[in-house]
């Protein structure tokens, strides 16, 4: 007879604790799910039911990003918000509402925009990507981002009754980028007008949905990531496609894209001591320099920055230092005239120009981001490590 407390694997028998029946599963390994760093992105009804799952399972160590505030719709379709949370940021509500199921768990919310808002570092930190996001921006950002470090990631989409949860590991296309056809296209260029400042916010992140195709498909996302991350086989560069109306479901398989402009992943990595605020421009521009020993050398930003508006009839200039999808186009009126100014991007600096001075911080960039030095021949990465504990804190 098993004494109580205790439960019986094999010939051994166990002390019972919270996790003990997973431990009955012949190929379960909790220590790899405790240990395991997952970046949850979006923190809606597909981020509700992915975190109370990563929490159920035994993970303890998630960071979760989403930049939204809870409405009184929310409430009908997530599981970790309450009343009294209308109006908080669904990051900061979700993180408390994991504490207060596990307080073991070290979990850092971030209320940021994953596209403008987070750096590269982020993804280098995780073990896996898990999003619940309803726009193509996100998730074509965050599949770059994932390729670029070197990570899996996998994406959930839910209408209705219906959606599809799909994986992606970078290095192995198909990937997301894969997956978009032309009107998926059209939709994306929507979002922007033709002088790259945001339109007004289209109608994504309004979808008809319930709690009941949340659980189903954050529920396979989950169990994808623990695959994963035990080495087994999993949905990579396919989909799990579910049909709520008579419950059919079925596996789909991408077709790899070789001009894809996502297929590229840093062949390494230099993590950085430093904070992005210790290094001017100029200064890394010369320690890049130094590194790749070459006096013309590039550094490329992670994303495209707008640098400058200028007005094109009363030829005033405003100097603006944020990302590309950050500024809402009615900013882009000149305030003498009214006419639209033209905007200026920069992607990077080659040692010439005007704002090298600058501190890396200052560029418009997050923090804890990448920067990459590069020659015609040669090129290198460097993650600006220093940062780390200023968007995550000293736990993680």
């Amino acid at each position: 007879m098993t004494p109580p407390g205790t439960v019986r694997i094999g010939e051994e028998e166990v002390h019972e604790d919270r996790y003990s029946r997973f431990r009955l599963i012949p190929w379960w390994d909790q220590k790899k799910l405790q240990s395991a760093r997952v970046l949850v992105v979006g923190a809606g009804a597909l981020g509700n039911e992915i975190l109370k799952n990563l929490v159920l399972l035994g993970f303890e160590r998630i960071v979760v990003v989403d930049l939204d505030q809870i409405e009184e719709s929310n409430l009908s379709r997530t599981i970790l918000y309450r009343s009294g949370d209308v109006g908080s940021y669904k990051a900061e509500a979700a993180a408390r509402s994991v504490l207060a199921l596990a307080p073991n768990v070290k979990v850092k919310p971030l209320v940021a925009n994953v596209v403008q808002d987070c750096g590269l570092g982020i993804f280098a930190w995780s073990d896996v990507i898990i999003a619940g996001l309803d726009n193509r921006e996100a998730r074509l950002w965050i599949n770059r981002g994932a390729w670029k470090m070197n990570r899996p990631w996998i994406d959930g989409a839910i209408e209705g009754i219906n959606g599809v949860a799909r994986v992606f590991v970078a290095g192995a296309a198909p990937c997301y980028e894969c997956t978009l056809g032309e009107m998926d296209w059209k939709l994306l260029e929507q979002r922007m007008s033709c002088n790259l400042l945001l339109r007004e916010a289209n109608t994504e992140g309004k979808v008809a949905t319930t709690p009941t195709i949340s659980s189903v498909i954050a529920g396979i996302e989950v169990q994808e990531a623990v695959k994963l991350l035990h080495g087994m086989p999993t949905l990579a560069g396919s989909g799990f496609v579910f049909e709520g109306l008579n419950h059919t479901s079925y596996k789909v398989e991408y077709t790899a894209n070789p001009d894809c402009m996502s297929h590229f992943t840093y062949e390494s990595v230099t993590e950085l001591p430093r904070r992005s605020s210790d290094w001017t421009l100029q200064d890394f521009w010369r320690y890049g320099a130094q590194e790749l020993g070459a006096e013309n050398v590039v550094v490329e930003f992670s994303r495209d920055i707008v640098h400058e508006l200028e007005c094109p009839q009363c030829e005033t200039k405003e100097e603006i230092f944020a990302p590309v999808g950050s500024i809402p186009y009615e900013r882009g009126r000149c305030p003498r005239d009214g006419q639209m100014r033209v905007v200026k991007t920069i992607h990077g600096y080659d040692g010439r120009e005007d704002f090298g001075e600058r501190t890396l911080d200052k560029l418009g960039l997050p923090l804890f981001d990448v920067f990459t030095v590069r020659t015609a021949e040669r090129e290198k990465a460097y993650l600006m490590a220093g940062d780390k504990s200023a968007v995550l804190g000293d736990e993680l």
